[in-house]
């Protein structure tokens, strides 16, 4: 029998006859001759609330706890879900990350998945046809909770597609993946496929469609992956391997970042050591750093680099904590910058793509202070308040 997982993220499981909805759908499938494994985020905004309870009581709560509090909203919804599959006929159980055997590693916030016992699945399929799944969570190897960070649900749900073996449909409020976000650029094309290196990149550079995790997860284990709207019979987004896709474009996508902070560390000497603490702390509390870039002269040590803007605090205290050791360190951190950035593998094989970009964006007065490129990409610090433009500037220029 045919077995597939699906994630529902939080607007698509909002209220309950959302859910009552999704419920009748998933029954038709199994009407089908499928098994299901179904993996749900929590409802709505009801993340966002309880991390608003939590300001009301403490401005210092501990990793764990806040794990132990943040799973719950998952667990609400497997339970809703489960009743009313239980209700039509369905033969159903819901399973938190534990029950699912989700054995995690790293910090209690920022978790990575380990392994997943896939025999849990196959002695639970036994005696039910779908099985519900706690996305977002898991447990180390203590048995304490822990959660697997921004976009976890994703992630689970492709890394239980992998550990069983099946094919992953993530459904959400957006038909599939665009070129570029369709709310700033209305032309944006809906893409029918995009391989998996270019949706990894986009999803890194700004494109909040997918998590960068789950969609290297999928690669790694060749899983094919859909995204589309929840209930929708508009055609979505298969990811695929390039080597699958049948009309390669030079650029296929533009993403704009504005969640992210530009920092500058200046030091008036140079000083590999100072780099090296500075490096081990952000490995310390998995904090990724972007668009690096390095300058020592006589002048000493310049090094600048982004980071999200949700990580200020982190990036604050770790640069006080050097000062202590280094006290002439300065920094400066500048939030009216937004990273904007061109994707596509066709860049490998086609020449001018680069220059094409650069010319675009001066010809348009949109000015840039740094730039990076990968094999696939090419981003640029702009402006905040010329991000949008500069996406409408680009999409047109290379008719995304």
């Amino acid at each position: 029998m045919a077995q597939s997982v699906l994630k529902f993220g939080g607007t698509s499981v909002g209220d309950f006859n959302k859910i009552k909805n999704i419920a009748y759908m998933l029954k038709s499938r199994i009407d089908n001759g499928e098994k299901l494994v179904v993996v749900v985020s929590a409802m709505g905004k009801t993340t966002d609330t309880l991390m608003e309870n939590i300001e009301s009581l403490t401005t210092q709560p501990k990793d764990e706890h806040l794990a132990m509090l943040l799973t719950t909203g998952e667990q609400q919804t497997i339970s809703y879900l489960s009743m009313v599959l239980n209700d039509i006929g369905v033969r159903v159980k819901a399973m938190t990350g534990y029950q699912a055997g989700i054995k995690t590693v790293g910090t209690h916030l920022k978790s990575k998945i380990a392994d997943i016992d896939s025999e849990r699945f196959e002695k639970a399929f036994e005696t039910n046809d779908i099985l519900v799944v706690a996305g977002f969570q898991g447990v180390n190897d203590l048995l304490e909770i822990t959660t697997l960070g921004r976009g976890g649900s994703d992630t689970t749900a492709v890394a239980i597609a992998s550990s069983i073996q099946s094919s992953c449909e993530i459904y959400t409020d957006v038909d599939g993946v665009y070129g570029t976000d369709p709310r700033i650029y209305p032309e944006a094309k809906l893409l029918n496929e995009v391989s998996y290196e270019e949706m990894m990149e986009m999803s890194a550079l700004g494109a909040g469609v997918l998590e960068t995790r789950s969609v290297e997860i999928a690669k790694n284990h060749n899983i094919p992956l859909y995204l589309g709207r929840t209930l929708s019979n508009v055609k979505g987004t298969w990811i695929m391997p390039q080597t699958e896709i049948l009309e390669k474009k030079a650029v296929t996508g533009v993403a704009l970042d504005t969640h992210m902070i530009h920092v500058t560390l200046t030091y008036p000497m140079q000083n590999f050591v100072l780099l090296q603490n500075l490096f081990d702390s952000l490995e310390a509390q998995s904090m990724n750093v972007d668009m690096i870039s390095q300058i020592e002269n006589q002048h000493g040590l310049q090094l600048s680099f982004t980071i999200k803007d949700s990580e200020v605090v982190q990036i604050e205290d770790i640069i006080e904590q050097l000062i202590i050791d280094y006290p002439h360190l300065k920094y400066t951190m500048k939030e009216h910058y937004a990273k904007l950035s061109v994707i596509g593998t066709g860049m490998r094989d086609m020449s001018g793509i680069a220059s094409k970009a650069f010319r675009t964006l001066i010809n348009s007065n949109v000015h840039f202070y740094q730039t990076t490129t990968s094999e696939i990409s090419i981003s640029f610090v702009v402006d905040r308040d010329l991000g949008e433009d500069a996406v409408r500037i680009l999409s047109e220029a290379f008719n995304i």
